[in-house]
């Protein structure tokens, strides 16, 4: 979420981004245009945009170097509304999208799209869209067995399940669990808002913040009717009041997870148990320098492929900030920050090597590459960031 007020459209700030200067450009060495299955040390990553209010045509394609952690223009790029998040099947089949609007059809609803990919250029087809049953769709996961496809809504605040058909297409929806709450700061809490679902990796539970409801609601999932119930063991986790929780990871060893809250700019360590799907908090700590007054708000977080590290990403302060993460006692410690060298960087993404994290910076519309160290979890910038047209989301294919 942006700094400002966002009750019914999230991205009223991005009508200040202008349009003409906004072309691609080239960074580093050239690609050939060989089809993708002679690249063999190539990866191709899709981004999704903000559209309205920019220059943004909708989902772009990139090549990256797996070996020099570079980017190039794959010259691929779909028009679609405001794909604000993405997901990639684990095959490498399909792609989905958010289309983050607050109305579809006349209704009041976002919708989300699928999309063919056609696995020697990276070319996507259109398959079909379904109306998202709330407004501003802002996240999704798909389940392991590929059969459901899990979208929270923010302005909607509520979490649908959406079937996917052998195809690839998306069926009508299966569930639907809405959720409710407030919290104190009365432009941003006003009532619930939806702002991710994750799933375990059993897939036995999944968890959704909500940023309004300053909860952490909890779910068991159905993989075969892919329905959601309360977890009886423990049905959410509130935490403390104004934190605006936005987005979760579960740590690699099952045992821990962790929360960035956007509000008030921390992220939680929590202790998870997978038998009982319930979490408990071990610490909580500022992801800002010491020494930093200014405004902030927190956006993604993930987990080094390692898990020694986690990572999270300012908007304000405009950075990633890294911390280690001692196993034994679920406790974090800072080990820095490092400038995006853009503005609001919103989501980054770490490619399947585990080796580069990529940052989108949604208001200086431009993509940054960082070397990670697997040892320290330090980051190295790498070149200049590439121009991308309001960028906010990073997947990689192959994933």
């Amino acid at each position: 979420m942006g700094i400002n007020k966002e009750k019914l459209d999230r991205r009223g700030f991005l009508a200040t981004v202008g349009g003409g200067a906004l072309l691609l450009s080239l960074r580093g060495q050239a690609f050939s245009a060989s089809p993708l299955a002679r690249m063999q040390d190539d990866l191709v990553v899709y981004v999704g945009t903000y559209t309205t209010g920019t220059a943004s045509q909708g989902i772009y394609s990139y090549k990256f170097k797996k070996a020099t952690g570079e980017l190039a223009s794959n010259n691929i790029k779909n028009s679609v509304v405001d794909p604000s998040y993405l997901v990639v099947d684990k095959k490498g089949r399909y792609l989905y999208a958010v289309n983050e609007t607050v109305e579809y059809e006349g209704k009041k609803s976002g919708s989300i799209s699928s999309f063919s990919i056609d696995r020697k250029t990276g070319e996507l087809k259109f398959l079909n869209k379904q109306a998202s049953l709330g407004g501003a769709p802002c996240y999704m996961t798909l389940s392991a067995n590929g059969r459901f496809l899990l979208v929270a809504n923010y302005v909607g605040g509520n979490v649908a399940v959406f079937p996917v058909k052998a195809d690839g297409t998306l069926g009508e929806t299966v569930d639907l669990q809405q959720h409710t709450g407030t919290g104190p700061v009365t432009d941003r809490q006003e009532s619930a808002h939806a702002h991710s679902i994750d799933l375990d990796r059993k897939n036995r539970f999944a968890v959704s913040c909500d940023l309004g409801a300053d909860k952490l609601f909890i779910y068991t999932f159905d993989k075969n009717s892919g329905k959601l119930t309360a977890n009886p063991a423990q049905p959410f986790l509130s935490v403390k009041p104004g934190t605006g929780p936005r987005h979760f990871a579960f740590h690699p060893n099952g045992k821990a997870a962790f929360v960035i809250n956007e509000l008030a700019s921390t992220v939680t360590s929590l202790t998870y148990n997978e038998k009982l799907g319930t979490l408990a908090e071990v610490q909580t700590i500022s992801t800002l320098p010491v020494d930093w007054s200014g405004a902030n708000t927190c956006a993604e977080i993930q987990v080094s492929s390692n898990g020694r590290f986690v990572y999270g990403s300012n908007r304000g302060h405009d950075s990633v900030v890294c911390y280690s993460f001692d196993a034994a006692t679920g406790k974090l410690e800072l080990v820095g920050h490092w400038s995006t060298s853009g503005k609001t960087p919103r989501n980054f993404a770490i490619d399947p090597s585990g080796r580069y994290l990529l940052a989108a910076n949604q208001n200086s519309s431009s993509i940054t590459t960082f070397r990670i160290n697997d040892r320290s979890g330090k980051l190295q910038q790498l070149g200049e960031p590439l121009s991308v047209p309001a960028p906010v989301c990073l997947k990689f294919f192959p994933a």
